[in-house]
């Protein structure tokens, strides 16, 4: 079974942790390990993340190295002090899916430099439900052709710099009120609303996209079984019905939707089974025990007749595939064209520069397992260029007394993040405005709610450290365009 346990691991992209790989990792790759997805917990400079990269790559050539490196609110390059680009929601609102290329040839460039193979990006959702918990500012918006046009721009952009783009969450996790890392989400729409969510994932086909991401939910029209694990799902429709022939790579496998429902040695096996080939794991399991769990659990399906040598030798192969395509393209990195595409997505109304150093109050929901803990707000960046900026922050609702204590007799800045979705934040937010009418709003989430009141708003679509210069520059007054 030698040959069985080396096509099962050649399907397996566990995580690791620290900035060096461990010991395990190189031997497993000397073994057939079909290679590795960083996380924000690998990553210390782009100079350590290329030394790292170069050494798994030196074991083995065609070993498949990914991040989840989304820019906007997810980044895991630049998780220390948030991307230098925007997300996908302000690129869609930018409205310009040259620049989106442009952006993404940027973004590509700095992950070739480093050694990446694949990005696990774009995310190709279309968030047409404002209350969705994981996706929101992620996608591109809540157009289908909107989307789908800069999903293509997206993913020719990545792939111009030599890094492949992998499309997700199929077949589309923006109709959704649960987040598939705490639960198993469910969509109920019909044939017209899946013909709407595919039109992005189409288009990345069309466009030559190396992968595609499984989403962990159940798509009622489709099938009762989660897409990561329906035959129905990863084979008659994404390779029969759409033509997909690349890479198919799951979501976390230990992300609660399958860990509590399915689990994690039925999952990597039924998802195989389904037509997945790529088994990622490792966001919180991220020990060399999950390898031997994951394979172990695929050569029993082998010996028991579930899953042929044959599948797990063509999984393997397009994992492979993946990895070896390492040719890299001209392009070099402008982070200024991050800075121009968040500038370009800011939408305002009742603006006036700032009077002199405000009191910038920032109401700080608990940050989503998808996102991480990655720096955001626009009071640092303010500080940074004034020393008097004060700035409040609150996780709760937030303490009035103290706000108007601090902010008598200079200008008040009140920042939050998907407003519409958090009941306490919302309700001091009004109660904000009721005392200080002339606060100005900054939204750095979905805009969907302002405060009742509020004259001076500006919405930054995203939450990324480009956003956040974009929008200080904005109120200040600051017309140039620096890089962040």
């Amino acid at each position: 079974m030698d040959s069985v346990r080396r096509l099962a691991e050649s399907c397996l992209l566990p995580g690791f942790v620290g900035t060096r790989a461990p010991g395990w990792v190189l031997d497993r790759l000397e073994r057939g390990l079909g290679g590795a997805v960083l996380f924000a917990r690998n990553v210390r400079s782009p100079e350590q993340v290329a030394a790292l990269t170069a050494e798994l790559h030196e074991v083995r050539p065609d070993a498949l190295v990914a991040i989840d490196e989304e820019g906007g609110d997810v980044t895991r390059m630049e998780a220390a002090a948030g991307s230098s680009y925007p997300g996908n929601l302000a690129l869609g609102a930018a409205g310009d899916p040259e620049l989106t290329r442009a952006v993404a040839a940027s973004l590509g460039a700095e992950l070739a430099a480093a050694g990446i193979d694949l990005d696990l990006a774009p995310v190709a959702d279309v968030n047409s439900n404002p209350d969705n918990p994981v996706i929101g500012v992620r996608s591109f918006g809540a157009d289908p052709e909107l989307v789908a046009a800069h999903v293509t721009a997206f993913v020719r952009g990545l792939q111009s710099a030599g890094v492949g783009a992998c499309v997700k969450h199929f077949p589309g996790h923006g109709d959704t009120s649960v987040d598939s890392h705490r639960g198993l989400p469910v969509v109920s729409g019909g044939e017209a609303e899946l013909d709407a969510a595919l039109l992005p994932f189409r288009a990345a086909i069309a466009a030559g996209v190396r992968a595609v991401m499984t989403a962990h939910l159940v798509v009622r029209v489709l099938d009762e079984e989660p897409a990561t694990v329906s035959r129905a799902i990863l084979t008659g429709l994404l390779r029969e019905r759409l033509g997909y022939a690349g890479l198919v790579i799951t979501d976390g496998l230990e992300m609660a939707a399958i860990l509590t429902t399915i689990g994690l040695e039925e999952g990597a096996v039924r998802a195989v089974e389904a037509g997945a080939d790529a088994i990622c794991v490792g966001g919180g399991l991220a020990g060399e025990e999950v390898v031997d769990l994951l394979a172990g659990a695929l050569m029993d399906a082998v010996r028991a007749g579930r899953i042929g040598e044959e599948r797990l030798a063509e999984a393997a192969a397009r994992v492979g595939r993946v990895g070896g395509a390492r040719a890299r393209g001209g392009v070099a990195p402008d982070r200024g064209l991050g800075l121009e595409a968040a500038r370009r997505a800011l939408r305002a109304s009742g603006l006036e520069a700032l009077a002199g150093p405000p009191v910038v109050v920032e109401l700080r929901p608990e940050a989503s397992i998808a996102v991480g803990v990655v720096p955001w707000g626009v009071g640092d960046v303010l500080r940074e260029r004034d020393p008097a900026v004060t700035v409040l922050r609150f996780d709760g609702r937030p303490d009035l007394d103290a706000i108007s204590a601090a902010a008598a007799g200079r200008p008040l800045v009140l920042v939050v993040r998907d407003l519409h979705r958090r009941p306490a934040h919302a309700a001091g937010a009004d109660a904000i405005l009721a005392r200080r009418p002339d606060t100005i709003v900054v939204e750095m989430g979905l805009p969907v709610r302002r405060p009742a009141g509020a004259r001076a708003w500006l919405d930054t679509h995203g939450a990324a450290r480009a956003s956040a210069v974009a929008a200080a520059d904005l109120l200040v007054g600051r017309k140039e365009r620096a890089a962040p």
